[in-house]
């Protein structure tokens, strides 16, 4: 009898499988990292040949792991990084160019030519979302205008169009041989070509950005059959789909409007559930679906976009030879009492949320003699914490409350220093449940209630379980000279 659900996680740095009992349990598990491929300054690629392949391998391993098969399996889920641009040959499989990472600024160009037509907020009123790299329909375009015959053979119905979740489910229920394609509303209210009343395709906007409609995926709800797997997971139904923040929010179980939470990961992205109701923002912010369950209204949020959080930590290792595991960075940073003065302002992919500025650019300010490696470290940590106070601020404005306490999840809330100090600039309580890593926890929630494994919400509510909470403890004259500090330097990012 199929006891288990799996989910697969394909973010930003890795891939990984893990498979979860009724209680929200992590059974057994697997995680590989895949390339990140940086041609020119500004771009970011990765192989997707590679994350099929790695897809693959994590899903073998953690069935292994857990002694398990996939008659073990009553369905399977995906959660993904957002916005990660594929186009492929639905022929062959194979890709027309690497894959366009989120985090790629080569589109600003058209962003900018776009921009100047109709300003940055054009298609905003229809897709909650602004004009700025971040999103996939301009890397498509660029993908058709920039790659020897793409344009043609897209007209012609030979190459389709994917972000991950599209790509990995298409080749999970078989690839050229009968996969499906297709996406889920959340997905798809990350391309800045979905309406987000009607949740279908923009034919304007396609028009505008030149991309045939016939590339595009199927929007379908968040939790739902969409076809059984084959090969190493044959016959197991493929069952929710999720962009990997709203599978967090769903994993956080904030199902109730106002409730939010905070996801440190690559870059950070706080979400807060604001119902039926597509609230557009004054403030910086991205309207989007929250998460759709089978037949039942979409379901919308607010959300704030960070580029770079956890990704600073890795380029401390991998740029700077600082550390040599992530792990490292909180030892090193407890060993100084604060800063030593610098503030250090992440913009190497331009600033997202509230500035929404791709011109901007990486600063490390107030450097002195006096500094070392400890300091660069809890800068860095620090960095984490002032931009989701800005997204913080933005959000309550837009929202018209007060936040009384934050969820959160993801790799860096192990990091007991950044959750104190995350507590303390934003003088709320930090909250951090058992099972942290809730965008994999998300997708199988959402694969198990399209298959009646959990029936109700309220059994999902029931599977969280506090871990830690974090209490302000910072004195109001310090936060308000600290943050105003950071807010000059953000500044600096933005002069030439």
């Amino acid at each position: 009898m199929s006891r288990y659900i799996a989910a697969i996680d394909q973010g930003t740095t890795s891939t990984r499988c893990m498979i979860f009992d009724r209680g929200g349990q992590v059974i057994a598990s697997d995680q590989r990292e895949h390339r990140q491929i940086y041609p020119l300054p500004g771009w970011v690629e990765h192989d997707p040949e590679e994350i099929w392949h790695l897809t693959r391998v994590v899903v073998r391993a953690a069935l292994e792991n857990g002694g398990l098969s996939a008659r073990d399996l009553v369905a399977v889920g995906v959660t993904n990084q957002r916005e990660t641009t594929v186009v492929w040959n639905r022929h062959t499989g194979q890709a027309v160019h690497y894959a366009l990472v989120w985090q790629d600024t080569r589109t600003a160009p058209l962003v900018e030519e776009l921009a100047r037509a109709g300003g940055q907020d054009r298609f905003r009123a229809r897709t909650g979302l602004p004009l700025a790299t971040y999103f996939s329909g301009p890397k498509i375009a660029w993908i058709l205008d920039h790659i020897p015959g793409a344009r043609a053979a897209a007209e012609a119905g030979d190459l389709i169009f994917g972000t991950i979740d599209t790509f990995l489910t298409w080749w999970l229920t078989g690839g050229p041989r009968g996969g499906v394609h297709v996406t889920d509303v959340t997905n798809a209210s990350r391309t800045m070509l979905m309406d987000l009343a009607t949740l279908d395709w923009d034919e304007e906007i396609l028009r505008v950005l030149g991309i045939p409609r016939a590339m595009l995926p199927r929007i379908m709800p968040s939790s739902t059959v969409y076809a059984e797997a084959t090969d190493l997971l044959e016959g197991v139904p493929v069952a929710g789909l999720l962009g990997d923040q709203q599978a967090a929010l769903v994993g956080q179980t904030c199902f109730a409007p106002g409730e939010a939470k905070n996801t440190y990961g690559t870059g950070s992205f706080l979400l807060l559930n604001t119902g039926a109701k597509a609230v557009a923002s004054r403030h910086g912010l991205l309207t989007t679906v929250g998460y759709q369950f089978g037949d039942a209204p979409a379901v919308y949020a607010l959300e704030g976009s960070i580029a770079i959080t956890g990704a600073l930590v890795q380029w401390l290792r991998d740029n700077l030879g600082l550390i040599t595991s992530a792990a490292e960075v909180e030892a090193l940073a407890s060993l100084v009492e604060d800063t030593g003065g610098i503030y250090f302002v992440p913009a190497f992919s331009g600033l997202f949320a509230p500035y929404w500025r791709s011109d901007a650019r990486g600063v490390i300010v107030g450097l002195t003699r006096y500094v070392t490696r400890s300091h660069l470290a809890r800068a860095a940590l620090e960095a984490a914490a002032y931009q989701v106070r800005d997204v913080v601020e933005a959000m309550e404005l837009d929202a018209g409350v007060r936040l009384s306490a934050l969820k959160v999840d993801g790799g860096m809330a192990v990091n007991n220093l950044l959750m104190q100090f995350q507590s303390d600039i934003l003088n709320v309580p930090v909250v951090r449940p058992q099972v942290i890593e809730t965008t994999v926890l998300g997708a199988a929630y959402a694969a198990g209630l399209a298959v009646g494994f959990w029936r109700h919400l309220d059994e999902l509510r029931a599977n969280w379980s506090l871990d830690r909470t974090w209490h302000p403890q910072m004195d109001a004259a310090r936060r308000e000279r600290l943050c105003q500090g950071w807010k000059k330097a953000v500044l600096r990012t933005f002069e030439p």
